[in-house]
């Protein structure tokens, strides 16, 4: 067995004296590990960081084998993240979420979307409606995408500024006024094309998406929420408040 894929890495552990075992996130086969033979070494300690993408050969003698990696770099990115907290805690997190899936179940649109928020991690007010989009994106593909393209009440496409916990559709300003202490608060940027906005609206982005990622992803699984994302908000919100 063999197939050749772009794969963005998600982690390594080290196996033995000098090989790893490589967690990637494949463009066309999934989350898939694989041994990498001399990938605890330094020709390609670097290559293996999270956020890096790659050029993955693997083989198996069965395709249900653990299997070896041989791999190229493709974008070297992770090393520009050292800096960047909100980029480290992002890359620690998305990780986190990959590792949800089932292994070797294929996400392209996953991929893709992970694809561009690594290329834009480093800036804080470009990225933010993004990562809030790929959880959204990320819940519909485990069967729990949230619907909010009209009012759950009236079926209005307008003043939609509300989501129902229970159903996880989205609700209009005139529908929701009598119940908007028990809604979740929807800002325009998560079903429009427009920017993020104020803190306020980031804040409650992350709240929305936070509750049903809770509620479907991680809480099932018996997991808590990773720690990655509680200082992922954080650093993303220092990074995007003026100092003064």
């Amino acid at each position: 067995m063999e197939w050749i894929d772009e794969a963005i890495v998600l982690g390594a552990r080290r196996h033995g004296e000098t090989s790893v075992i490589l967690e990637l996130m494949t463009q066309a086969h999934g989350r898939h590990l694989g041994l990498v033979r001399g990938g605890a070494g330094k020709r390609l300690r670097g290559v293996l960081q999270p956020g890096n993408t790659l050029r993955a050969t693997w083989r198996a003698r069965l395709d249900e084998h653990l299997g070896m990696y041989a791999v190229e770099g493709l974008n070297l990115r992770a090393a520009t993240f050292l800096t960047t907290p909100h980029a480290l805690h992002g890359v620690t997190y998305l990780a986190a979420l990959c590792r949800l899936l089932a292994e070797r179940e294929p996400h392209a649109a996953l991929y893709a979307a992970l694809e561009v928020i690594l290329a834009e991690l480093g800036n804080a007010a470009s990225v933010v409606p993004k990562i809030a989009r790929f959880e959204l994106r990320f819940l519909a593909e485990l069967g729990f995408g949230l619907d909010l393209a009209s009012c759950a009440a009236t079926g209005k496409t307008d003043e939609l500024i509300y989501v129902s916990p229970k159903s996880g559709r989205a609700v209009s300003r005139e529908a929701g006024e009598a119940y908007r202490d028990r809604l979740l608060r929807l800002p325009p940027f998560l079903h429009t094309e427009t920017e993020a906005g104020a803190p306020s609206e980031i804040a409650d982005a992350f709240a929305l998406t936070g509750f049903f990622l809770e509620r479907h992803a991680f809480a099932p699984r018996g997991l808590p929420t990773p720690d990655a994302r509680g200082r992922l908000m954080a650093a993303l919100t220092a990074a995007l408040v003026p100092a003064s």
